[in-house]
C-alpha cells in the first residue's frame, strides 16, 4: 500500500517535472521582446488605470508611447506635464507643455428652480434611469442626480449636493481624467481649460427646448435669447439647437455676456470679486454710444467727399464756351494824285 502511495507522487512529479521543462522551452521559442524602456516609462506614470489618455491603462499608454513617432497625440491627462517630461526624456523626444484641464458641470437645475414631476422608485443609477424615460423633472435635458459620475471618479473629485441636488467637481482633486464626462448619459460634464488664476465662462445648461419651455421646466435655463451672441466682441459665444456655448479658446473673460445674459444662465467661475451688472451694462451702453456717433460722423465725411453717381449721370455735359466775333473793317487806303 505504501510503495503504491509512492509510486503514484513520484509518478505526479515526475510527469509535472516533464510538462514544466516543455513548457519553459514553448515559452523561450514563442516569446515576445519588449522593449525595455515599456517598463520605464510605465515606473514614471501615475498608476491611476482610469482610461483617461485613451488607453486601457497606464501598461497600454507606455507601449504606445515607446512605439509612437512624437508625443504629440500622447497625453496623460492625470500625470500632467510633469509627468510627461519625464516620459519624453526617456524616450528621447520633446514635448509642448498643454493647458491643465478641469471637468465643469454645465446644468445649474437646482431642486429648487427644477421641481420634480414625479418620483422614481427603480434602481439609483443615471443611465439606467435615463433608458427607462426622460427624468423625475420638466426637463428633459438636466442631470439626474443618481451620482453616475460621482462613482466613476477614481480620486474623489465629485460628490452630490444634498441640497441641490448636484453634483459638485473638486477642482484641486479633479484630474481631468474624463471619466465622468463619458459616464453621464445626459453629456452634462464637459473638460475645460482651467483658465488664468482657475478663472472661466461657463453656460450652465444644455436645454435645447425654445425659451418659453426651456423657463417653464427651470427657472436657470438658457433661452436661446442670442443676446450674449451678440454682446461678444471676441466672436467666442455660438448659438445652436436654441443652447448658447462659450468657446474657451476664445473667451477674453470679460463677462460682459454674464452681465447681458436675462436668464441668468451664463456663470464666471472663480473670479475674485462679484459681477457688477450695472456697471458693465453702462459700459457696454457707453462703448455702443461712442460707436454709433463714430460711424455717423464717418459717414458724414464719406457724403460730403463723395459725389453721388446719379446725379453726375443726370447733370447735362456743359458747351463749351462761345468765342465772340470780332468784326475787322478794313478802311481803303486814301488815292495819291498824279
Amino acid at each position: 500500500m505504501m510503495s503504491t502511495i509512492m509510486w503514484t507522487i513520484a509518478i505526479i512529479a515526475g510527469l509535472g517535472l516533464v510538462l514544466a521543462i516543455v513548457l519553459y522551452f514553448i515559452a523561450e521559442k514563442f516569446k515576445v521582446e519588449e522593449d525595455p524602456r515599456i517598463d520605464d516609462v510605465e515606473k514614471t506614470m501615475p498608476g491611476a488605470n482610469c482610461g483617461g489618455c485613451g488607453f486601457a491603462g497606464c501598461r497600454a499608454f507606455s507601449e504606445a508611447a515607446v512605439k509612437a513617432p512624437n508625443l504629440d497625440n500622447i497625453y496623460c491627462p492625470v500625470g500632467g506635464n510633469d509627468v510627461m517630461k519625464k516620459v519624453a526624456a526617456i524616450l528621447g523626444h520633446e514635448v509642448k507643455a498643454k493647458t491643465p484641464m478641469v471637468a465643469v458641470l454645465r446644468c445649474n437645475g437646482t431642486c429648487e428652480v427644477r421641481p420634480k414631476t414625479n418620483e422614481y422608485g427603480g434602481y439609483s443609477s443615471c443611465r439606467v434611469m435615463a433608458n427607462l424615460y426622460t427624468g423625475d423633472t420638466g426637463c428633459v435635458f438636466g442631470c439626474l442626480g443618481c451620482g453616475d459620475c460621482v462613482s466613476a471618479c477614481k480620486f474623489g473629485a465629485l460628490s452630490l449636493d444634498p441640497v441641490t441636488g448636484l453634483p459638485v467637481i473638486d477642482e484641486e482633486k479633479c484630474t481631468a481624467c474624463g471619466a465622468c464626462v463619458s459616464t453621464c448619459p445626459k453629456n452634462l460634464i464637459e473638460l475645460r481649460n482651467k483658465g488664468p488664476r482657475g478663472m472661466r465662462m461657463v453656460v450652465e445648461c444644455r436645454n435645447q427646448d425654445k425659451g418659453p419651455a426651456a423657463k417653464k421646466a427651470c427657472a436657470n435655463a438658457c433661452i436661446g435669447c442670442g443676446i450674449c451672441v451678440k454682446t461678444c466682441r471676441h466672436d467666442a459665444i455660438t448659438l445652436e439647437n436654441n443652447i448658447a456655448y462659450i468657446d474657451f479658446n476664445k473667451c477674453k473673460l470679460c463677462r460682459e455676456c454674464e452681465a447681458m445674459c436675462p436668464a441668468g444662465a451664463i456663470h464666471g467661475i472663480n473670479f475674485p470679486k462679484p459681477l457688477d451688472k450695472a456697471a458693465v451694462k453702462a459700459r457696454i451702453a457707453e462703448r455702443n454710444r461712442k460707436e454709433k456717433e463714430a460711424a455717423a460722423a464717418a459717414k458724414a465725411a464719406e457724403d460730403a467727399v463723395a459725389v453721388p453717381a446719379d446725379a453726375l449721370a443726370a447733370k447735362p455735359a456743359a458747351k463749351p464756351a462761345e468765342v465772340p466775333k470780332v468784326e475787322v473793317k478794313m478802311e481803303e487806303a486814301p488815292k495819291q494824285s498824279k
